[in-house]
């Protein structure tokens, strides 16, 4: 992780967690309680806790440094970095639900606390909130900034559904996985990167940039969280042990691996077509990813996305301090453990 990162995670955490605590108020209680525990600032029953979890608060930390880099206020941003925030927590509530994960934070999942009915309608409800959050104002840069958020939404909403289809699909490519990975993942840190300028009302150049910027953070990002989806601890991750492999993702390495036209490939593709993978399994199938250049593969991409957000923050015309604090962000997202 780089030194400077959770500094400018807890300092843009500081400005954007009491809004999205009072976002949240805002809720009927039968919503506001599931809500306050999916963000790890209660328990289930609404008790508070003594220390508040919840995410790493990234894309809230990329809205405010966005505004930072157009040169306005880091608070101009808030509003957006509310908004992103629970667009991507409604995401996980959903997500949850689809690929049936039962701990997220090393805590049981809102549907398995609430039920699946109700994690549906919560995780819609936070969505709606974002657009509410946004919309409070009816200003020029609070419209464009709406209106950014819905594209993004839509696009993560398509890449989410790519990925539900890959499975069934009697062959994938690489492109076809970085494809999905530029919807399901990019979008919405495209738009986080860019919200704050936007709310600056900033120079299309510099919303274009940092968008940029946000499109490779994605991209690194999800490489990175492909890698520890097989390889990442529990411990640390807060999910069992090779959880994509259990649920047969067509992630990045093992679309990478599936590809290689090496003899163990076919070997891959029959743990791939079973309906279980039991331990000894799962071990044999994150070996071959690894062997047929998967592993390697993934964490260099994951690299060069980071190259390529660099030189779209050096474009960007920025600031030397906004500048830095973005290409430090950028390193600890594709360099993180969880």
């Amino acid at each position: 992780m780089s030194r400077q990162a959770p500094e400018v995670l807890a300092r843009a955490g500081e400005l954007v967690r009491p809004a999205l605590i009072e976002a949240v108020d805002r809720l009927p209680g039968e919503l506001a309680v599931p809500v306050r525990y999916h963000f790890g600032w209660t328990d289930a029953h609404g008790a508070a806790l003594p220390e508040r979890s919840g995410g790493k608060g990234v894309r809230g930390a990329l809205a405010v440094l966005s505004a930072e880099a157009a040169g306005a206020a880091p608070e101009v941003a808030i509003p957006g970095a509310v908004g992103v925030e629970l667009i991507h927590n409604y995401s996980l509530i959903h997500d949850d639900i689809v690929d049936g994960d039962v701990e997220r934070r090393h805590r049981p999942t809102v549907w398995k606390v609430y039920g699946t009915d109700n994690a549906v309608i919560i995780g819609d409800a936070v969505m709606a909130l974002a657009f509410e959050v946004l919309l409070a104002e009816t200003t020029p840069p609070r419209a464009a900034a709406a209106a950014d958020l819905a594209r993004a939404t839509a696009a993560m909403i398509a890449g989410q559904s790519q990925d539900m289809t890959l499975h069934s699909r009697p062959s994938v490519s690489v492109a076809d996985c970085w494809e999905m990975i530029s919807l399901k993942t990019g979008a919405l840190l495209n738009h986080a990167s860019a919200v704050g300028a936007i709310l600056a009302d900033a120079p299309t150049e510099t919303v274009q940039a940092l968008r940029r910027y946000g499109d490779e953070v994605g991209r690194g990002f999800q490489a990175a969280d492909d890698l520890l989806g097989i390889w990442g601890r529990p411990e640390v991750t807060g999910k069992p042990a090779g959880n994509d492999l259990r649920e047969r993702k067509r992630s990045l390495p093992v679309t990478v691996a599936l590809n290689s036209g090496l003899p163990g490939a076919s070997e891959l593709a029959d743990l791939y077509s079973r309906d279980h993978l039991d331990e000894e399994d799962l071990a044999r199938a994150a070996g071959l990813i690894e062997e047929l250049g998967g592993r390697s593969a993934t964490a260099a991409a994951a690299r060069r996305c980071m190259e390529n957000a660099l030189e779209a923050v050096a474009s960007a015309g920025v600031g030397p301090a906004a500048a830095a604090e973005l290409q430090d962000l950028a390193a600890f997202i594709v360099d993180r453990d969880h």
